[in-house]
């Protein structure tokens, strides 16, 4: 009796062991489907940043560039937390300096900075694709572009098409987008550009396959192809250059961040994440905070103000030599060059006109930059044609019908009221126009050189190289047949200078070329 109630106990004992063995793994097995990730990251973007000084505003503030840009990118990994610094493109041109060395300053001082994650911008091509490979091997620093393929359609060299990153166990996809539209607004030759909203949609499908919780797309790209990235929930966190706005928009599901220009303010997104996982399931939750950076009350990194003094000694040596005077008052801000004849648009259009012999000369107001006002008295020195022409454009001469020259007028008249860079400063050329009739049936009446169109006859009309390939929808002048090869044809800098040389005195003013009535 006594060992049988023994044998009904050592049952019992292990019956209870095994029951409780079970409850343990069953625990164990239960906090391991079922964990809780989470972590805070911050997001700090740049984008459209030309000049490498800082800006002078009117009330004694200044802002900007890239040593006040690098005092905020170090001051907030300096806080030990996780960062991703984004540059949303646009920066090896245009600005004066580019003008000499095409770009490779830039390069110099955003390699002190190092972004995790760079886009090229329009404007990386500006100089064509031989100097953008050149600027992106001189790179030490992330280069995105699931878009841009070479001729052959493969990636280029040192560009990744999206990575994953992870932080306490929350994993971060990001994917960088160039911007689709470069062949028509700058020279990348034979580079290809898939459409930014297609490939944003598969790059971020294809890391949410590879296991990302938390979607980042860093683009340089239209306001209204972010818009509809943003309502197709395409990525959690759009981070966009070429608008030059200071821009958020959170809808409480996805948010677009753009950073204005230069580098004036920075926008730092706090975004904090949790991830549950449960059964080999992932969930995500987040939410952003956002912080606008006025880098007016950010001293600037002294290490790289030395880098961009040094820079600055080393390009203007031979910057400041005067080569004429004006008599008349010369306006290149964009709201001048953009919507009506201009004084300025007048004297370069006369110096592409004169110096090629042509019938007439278009130049877009988009190409003249600088933003500056020459009081009538001023003198004009190598600096300010550099700042005003920093394209490196080259004056090409075409022949062309008078119906495709009307057209092109009409292109350039498209846009108004709105500023465009499209709108045409001309020479040789006298139009009068209604920007109360459609689009493209404006001009009421046209001459040139003193006689009025004749559509059947040919013209020949100095452009930019620019223009001739079609670019600012300048389609009609793309298949003219030209006259100057664009490797032979001359700076438009340099025609300008040597133009303003000669006079002298520079006494073109507003003279009633482009009339709206």
């Amino acid at each position: 009796m006594k060992a049988t109630r023994r044998g009904m106990l050592t049952r019992r004992s292990f019956l209870a062991a095994f029951t409780a063995t079970l409850g343990a793994l069953a625990s164990w097995r239960l906090s391991w489907a079922q964990a809780t990730y989470r972590t805070r990251v911050t997001f700090l973007l740049t984008n459209d940043i030309y000049l490498m000084e800082e800006t002078a505003f009117a009330d004694g503030t200044a802002r900007g560039g890239f040593a006040r840009l690098a005092a905020v990118v170090k001051a907030e990994r300096a806080k030990g937390g996780h960062v991703i610094f984004a540059h949303a493109g646009d920066t090896l041109s245009p600005s004066l300096m580019s003008g000499f060395d095409r770009g490779a300053h830039i390069i110099e001082l955003t390699n002190m900075i190092r972004p995790d994650i760079f886009v090229a911008g329009n404007h990386e091509f500006d100089f064509g694709k031989e100097t953008f490979l050149k600027r992106m091997a001189e790179a030490n620093f992330p280069l995105y572009g699931a878009n841009l393929r070479d001729a052959a359609g493969r990636p280029l060299p040192g560009h990744k098409d999206r990575a994953i990153l992870a932080f306490d166990g929350v994993r971060i996809g990001l994917t960088g987008l160039a911007y689709d539209r470069s062949p028509r607004v700058s020279s990348p030759e034979d580079l290809q550009f898939a459409n930014t909203i297609e490939t944003a949609k598969a790059q971020a499908a294809a890391l949410r396959e590879e296991g990302a919780d938390f979607v980042v797309a860093v683009m340089h790209v239209d306001r209204g192809d972010a818009l509809v990235l943003q309502f197709a929930r395409t990525a959690d966190l759009l981070l966009t250059g070429h608008t030059h706005d200071l821009f958020v928009n959170f809808d409480g599901l996805n948010a677009i961040v753009e950073s204005g220009f230069d580098a004036h303010y920075v926008t730092a997104v706090d975004v904090d994440i949790t991830v549950r996982e449960s059964g080999g399931k992932r969930t995500m939750t987040w939410w952003p905070q956002f912080r606008v950076i006025d880098t007016a009350a950010v001293a600037p990194d002294p290490e790289v103000a030395a880098a961009v003094a040094r820079l600055k000694e080393e390009f203007s040596r031979e910057m400041d030599a005067p080569i004429g005077k004006t008599a008349v008052e010369l306006d290149s801000r964009n709201a001048a060059v953009r919507t009506g004849e201009a004084a300025i648009g007048n004297l370069f259009a006369d110096a592409m006109r004169i110096s090629t012999a042509a019938d007439a000369a278009i130049i877009n107001g988009g190409g003249i930059r600088a933003g500056h006002v020459y009081p009538a008295g001023s003198t004009i020195t190598r600096r300010d044609i550099l700042a005003e022409l920093p394209f490196n454009n080259r004056v090409v001469v075409i022949e062309i019908s008078g119906r495709d020259l009307r057209r092109a007028i009409e292109n350039g008249l498209q846009q108004l009221p709105v500023a465009s860079g499209r709108f045409p400063q001309v020479s040789g050329i006298t139009v009068v126009y209604d920007v109360a009739r459609p689009a493209g049936s404006r001009v009421l009446s046209m001459q040139v050189a003193g006689k009025p169109l004749d559509e059947a006859r040919t013209y020949r009309v100095a452009i930019l190289d620019f223009l001739a390939r079609g670019g600012d929808n300048y389609t009609m002048l793309r298949d003219a047949k030209r006259i100057t090869p664009d490797s032979d044809a001359p700076l438009l800098a340099n025609e300008v200078m040597a133009y303003i040389r000669r006079l002298g005195t520079v006494r073109t003013g507003i003279e009633g070329r482009l009339v709206a009535r």
